[in-house]
């Protein structure tokens, strides 16, 4: 992207957020995942701050970001931003590197900020600026010790010596400039939003325990496969909500013993789905069929599929247990249809944030095909993405009916689908109205 060489630069600096990586002072209190949310919505904030003022001001917007490619970063955060990499060392030698670079690149007023601060304002942004125009230095302290603004109007050493992440970096900092002989305007302070004790008094909303994500399995006499099926979703960052259809077997008891809260609905999938999602406390549904064995990870695909902005809903990669050549080429011909028409099936686990779910309705009750329904419903709301991870699903329905005439079956409910016919008309094609699994 081409720089806009204005004389004002606004850096913002951060990490990119992954789950176990980010905020690791938080995940006692929030868990992997949501301590990862956690930053990434405090960035996604505080950059509406800065492009809010940024639209007020001559100003480039610069992200400079520990972690996440180029292209992960304008996912995310969008195309309108000066990206760079934060430089291997200390926080110091990072902060540093990112000034020099603005100054050589032409810049005579720098100002560089962190994510952690949702206390700040457009007004205090125009009040570091304006203090460059009169002092060579500007600083916005921190209430832990440290400061959340630094901003200068030339190359300055600031950064060495320093114990950083202790109460002394403000105080230290601040008499170095003054050793220097720069003259310094001190902002107001704010309170940075990284230790269990801030966010438990300034964000308590936060720090409620809940689930990032919400597993959804919708069941009826699935006792053989249900404890498997739990066992490989168990995460701490998720709850698993089992919605049975009126089992006669030992699914319910197998559920519960496998750690999984179980609700008892109606004998529908479409149904059992919106039950579960209703009762859903995490930010994230995931639909599970009870068959189906989540990749290894998953929540972190999970978490890194949805950090493009552009995606409404995702899935992961169709693979079944049956190992034979047929069945290798029906997954090949299954995934190319689910990156390209971007038509994803149920027992791929379709997951996506709950407002998108709630925004379309949830899933349309349908005699077959609910899943198709769904996601062509979501796709109008925005990318469907597949996460390149294997959701491992039972081959029994193509041990039952064979190969060839299950992949002739789903073929014609997709070409049904597409021709708009009745989903009525469509369901009598299985033959197997009887049980709950399907094929789609």
């Amino acid at each position: 992207m081409p720089l806009m060489l204005r004389s004002d630069r606004l850096i913002l600096f951060g990490r990119y957020p992954v789950p176990g990586r980010t905020k690791t002072r938080l995940i006692p209190l929030l868990g992997a995942a949501r301590a990862a949310e956690f930053q990434r919505d405090l960035t996604e904030n505080i950059l509406r701050t800065d492009r809010s003022f940024a639209r007020r001001h001559p100003v480039d917007l610069e992200g400079c970001f520990e972690g996440g490619s180029l292209r992960k970063l304008r996912q995310w955060l969008g195309m309108d931003l000066i990206f760079s990499p934060q430089i291997p060392g200390d926080l110091g030698h990072r902060m540093e590197a990112a000034f020099l670079k603005a100054f050589r690149e032409g810049a005579r007023h720098v100002i560089l900020h962190g994510t952690d601060i949702p206390g700040l304002t457009v007004g205090h942004l125009s009040d570091a600026f304006d203090a460059l125009t009169r002092h060579d230095v500007v600083l916005g302290p921190s209430t832990d010790g440290g400061y959340w603004l630094i901003g200068m109007k030339k190359p300055a050493d600031l950064f060495k010596g320093i114990e950083w992440g202790t109460p002394s970096v403000f105080g230290k900092t601040l008499a170095a400039a003054r050793d220097r002989g720069l003259s310094v305007q001190i902002l107001s302070s704010l309170t940075d939003m990284d230790t269990v004790e801030t966010v438990t008094r300034w964000m308590p909303g936060w720090a409620r325990k809940e689930p990032y994500l919400s597993v959804i399995i919708p069941a009826l006499n699935e006792e053989a496969h249900i404890e498997k099926t739990i066992f490989h979703a168990l995460n701490p960052d998720a709850e698993i909500i089992v919605v049975d259809g009126g089992s006669t077997d030992r699914t319910i008891a197998g559920a519960e013993q496998a750690g999984a809260s179980v609700l008892r609905g109606q004998r529908s999938r479409a149904l059992q789905q919106n039950m579960g999602a209703a009762a859903a406390k995490g930010k994230v549904l995931l639909f599970l069929h009870a068959d189906t064995v989540l990749p290894r990870d998953y929540v972190a695909w999970v978490f890194e599929t949805l950090m493009d902005r552009r995606v409404a809903l995702g899935a992961f990669r169709f693979k079944t247990d049956l190992d034979r050549p047929l069945m290798r080429g029906i997954e090949l011909t299954a995934n190319i249809r689910s990156r390209y028409l971007r038509l994803p099936y149920g027992d791929q686990s379709l997951f996506l944030r709950k407002e998108p779910f709630d925004a379309v309705g949830g899933f349309p009750e349908t005699a077959v095909a609910e899943d198709l329904f769904f996601v062509r419903r979501v796709s109008k709301l925005g990318r469907i993405a597949i996460a390149p991870a294997d959701a491992l699903t039972s081959g029994r329905r193509w041990k039952e009916l064979g190969v060839l005439k299950t992949t002739l079956i789903n073929q014609l409910i997709l070409i049904g689908f597409a021709l708009g016919i009745s989903p009525k008309t469509l369901a009598g094609l299985y033959g197997l109205g009887a049980r709950n699994k399907r094929a789609i």
